[in-house]
């Protein structure tokens, strides 16, 4: 199979993380206030996203439930074992190429010291030749090898990608002819309406409590979003490497980077829905009074930690901004916008504490209409 050089660019990681995030949201809000509902069982658009991303493999057919799907499995086997063939064909290729250097390098060595008058310099001088002229043989029948497995992995991918095209074209009536002979079922599985049922910011009982919810639940479904792109890009990193011999050098350290930034900038939404994890086993017996009485002298910790992290973490973006960081990879991304997560984490996660003790102090002043739990849902 050819080999894949693409190297994501640092704009595309950037722009893909916030662009990405918006058009997801933006969808999502769509289908939900125009209740999108599938009048056909299969779906013509899904169709050809499974073409796009796994008809190599034949995706696509398993989907439109076609025994052709087998080819395609076949195929693809066919493809890894050659794949094997490739790898090990080039180390072997590698393993020569150092023989012949060497061999060179001898040779150079013989000569120079024959012009020194070296006696024993002729006798080296022949070893390293008729040591050059073996790894020259081999060498020649390793690369003939080497384009005969090339040869294989190419054919079979022309092949797969005929295939594909095929299916591109004929997709629109293989997809009519699934619909015709199925038919919409309606979903049944385990619902659980707590969980479904959106979180409501109207019902926060002050104003600030109700701007930072939906502070922090905009930052909270945004980088939510970001778990898709780890999908993605992790299907591309498999692909390249299993089916292309092209590993690539930024797909990893690009997903645990974001992964890092997601786990700071949804710190503030995960403690609106009480998610974080906790020791409660006798906190859950008190009265709604002593469990804000509680939580009010245990803020005076939380707050500290906090500052420490917003202060630390600034100093850490800022020291990262002006040299202009870049991680020690080959992939060099900039650290300055990773780095500016911590602070920006910690404001929003001080902002829900904030909003947190609000409602505590509100129940220590005797307002009976204040409701400290985090999930705040409407009921029904």
């Amino acid at each position: 199979m050819p080999e894949l050089n693409f190297i994501l660019p640092h704009w595309l990681y950037w722009g893909g993380l916030l662009l990405f995030p918006a058009a997801a949201f933006f969808i999502y809000r769509k289908q939900i206030k125009q209740k999108t509902i599938q009048d056909k069982p299969v779906s013509l658009a899904l169709a050809y996203c499974l073409l796009l991303t796994g008809g190599f493999v034949g995706v696509h057919r398993m989907y439109l439930k076609s025994m052709w799907a087998v080819s395609f499995i076949v195929l693809f086997v066919c493809i890894q074992a050659v794949n094997i063939q490739v790898r090990e064909v080039r180390e072997q290729v590698s393993g020569v190429n150092n023989e012949t250097r060497i061999a060179e390098f001898r040779i150079e060595s013989a000569q120079k010291a024959i012009e020194g008058g070296d006696e024993d310099a002729p006798e080296k001088l022949a070893r390293a030749q008729s040591r050059l002229a073996e790894v020259n043989e081999r060498h020649a029948v390793i690369s003939q090898t080497s384009d005969r497995w090339d040869t294989a992995a190419m054919s079979l991918g022309l092949i797969v990608l005929l295939l594909m095209a095929i299916d591109a074209w004929q997709l629109p009536k293989l997809v009519g002819r699934r619909n015709e002979v199925e038919s919409v079922r309606e979903e049944e599985g385990f619902r659980c309406p707590a969980v479904e049922s959106e979180y409501d910011p109207e019902q926060e009982p002050f104003r600030f409590n109700r701007i930072v919810s939906r502070i922090n639940g905009m930052f909270g479904e945004m980088v939510a979003y970001w778990s898709v792109i780890a999908v993605v890009v992790y299907y591309y990193e498999v692909v390249a490497r299993y089916v292309f011999n092209s590993p690539t050098n930024w797909a990893h350290e690009s997903m645990f980077l974001m992964f890092g930034m997601q786990y700071l900038l949804a710190g503030g939404y995960v403690l609106r829905e009480g998610a974080h994890v906790r020791v409660d086993v006798i906190y859950g017996f008190f009265s709604t009074r002593t469990k804000a009485i509680i939580d009010v002298v245990t803020s005076f910790f939380f707050f500290i930690f906090m500052a420490t992290l917003l202060v630390t973490g600034y100093i850490f973006f800022n020291d990262s901004l002006q040299v202009s960081e870049v991680s020690f990879t080959e992939w060099a991304v900039q650290y300055w916008p990773i780095k500016f997560a911590i602070p920006l984490g910690a404001v929003l996660l001080m902002l829900q504490g904030i909003a947190q003790l609000v409602k505590d102090i509100a129940v220590l002043t005797g307002n009976d209409s204040v409701d400290l739990h985090t999930e705040v849902r409407p009921e029904g």
